[in-house]
């Protein structure tokens, strides 16, 4: 295997810092969560779908099956976005982002139902450890009042969405290159959320120019520098590594939104989401040790 250019731990370290910074672009723009969504994959898409097309034979390898899949894929994933970002409407930053971290729960159920995947006695420990801490945040939040729970079920409904975008893409990018699955994943997806908007008669325009940028960072720091950084650095790390550095990601955001939003997080909070990191470190030492996909 050549060398790689960049030092791969560094760019999981630039990835998780580009991630973290999701939710408080999210909760800076004032535009409705459905127009955050859909150009954040609209931006995203316009930005790697020249190096896609610059090599057509990887699109024209795809068949029907694969294709199909990668749709449903971007269906999932345009999903999880509009919900996800409806949930920092309602909840806190601190408990939207814990809350969203659980999808590798999610996903191992969903590898066991569909895929008869075994699961270890040591990963349903850790499992079972981070929907508790979810638990204590969700109860919490009841506490404080109807609307913080509403954004919490949100949040969680977001994780599972986003497991089912992950579940997908683990079997495809076993046999199809990065390139030709992010094509049609963020093209569909992109598709899928603009004729959402149109159909609602959400407007596409009208926003301060605050908001352009914002949408602008969300496709090209949190998603290119992110999101697309973390597949390519698999080629050169284990998925253990990725898995539980992207835990980073919610203390990150939980920072920002102390620093910009004047939004520290409460005790509750804070013991909630200490027991779901330490449920889903004990998770993702067991369950991210799969064999690597070709890249």
């Amino acid at each position: 295997m050549p060398k790689p250019a960049v030092n791969p731990l560094v760019a999981v370290f630039v990835g998780v810092i580009a991630v973290s910074f999701s939710a408080l672009f999210v909760r800076l723009c004032t535009a409705p969560a459905l127009i955050i969504a859909t150009y954040r994959l609209l931006f995203t898409f316009l930005a790697l779908a020249p190096f896609t097309l610059m090599q057509p034979r990887i699109l024209l390898a795809l068949d029907r099956r694969q294709i199909l899949l990668s749709a449903a894929s971007g269906l999932f994933l345009a999903l999880h976005l509009v919900t996800w970002f409806t949930s920092l409407r309602y909840t806190s930053v601190a408990s939207s982002t814990v809350l969203v971290t659980t999808q590798p729960v999610f996903v191992v159920i969903g590898s066991l139902l569909f895929f008869k995947e075994h699961i270890s006695r040591r990963a349903i420990f850790g499992g079972c450890l981070a929907l508790l801490g979810s638990v204590i945040i969700g109860a919490s939040d009841f506490k404080a009042g109807g609307t913080a729970l509403y954004g919490d079920l949100l949040a969680l409904l977001a994780a599972v969405l986003v497991s089912g975008y992950l579940l997908i893409g683990r079997q495809l990018r076993k046999d199809i290159p990065l390139q030709g699955y992010t094509f049609v994943t963020y093209g569909v997806s992109s598709l899928t959320l603009t004729l959402a908007a149109l159909v609602s008669k959400t407007p596409f325009t009208g926003y301060p120019a605050r908001d352009w940028l914002l949408f602008i960072a969300l496709a090209l720091v949190c998603t290119v520098m992110g999101h697309t950084v973390f597949n390519w650095v698999l080629k050169y790390v284990s998925a253990s590594v990725v898995s539980v550095s992207i835990l980073g990601e919610p203390l990150g955001a939980i920072l920002w939104a102390g620093i910009f939003l004047g939004e520290p997080p409460e005790l509750r909070q804070i013991i909630g989401g200490s027991i779901i990191f330490c449920g889903l470190y004990l998770f993702t030492q067991v369950t991210a040790k799969a064999p690597q996909p070709a890249q």
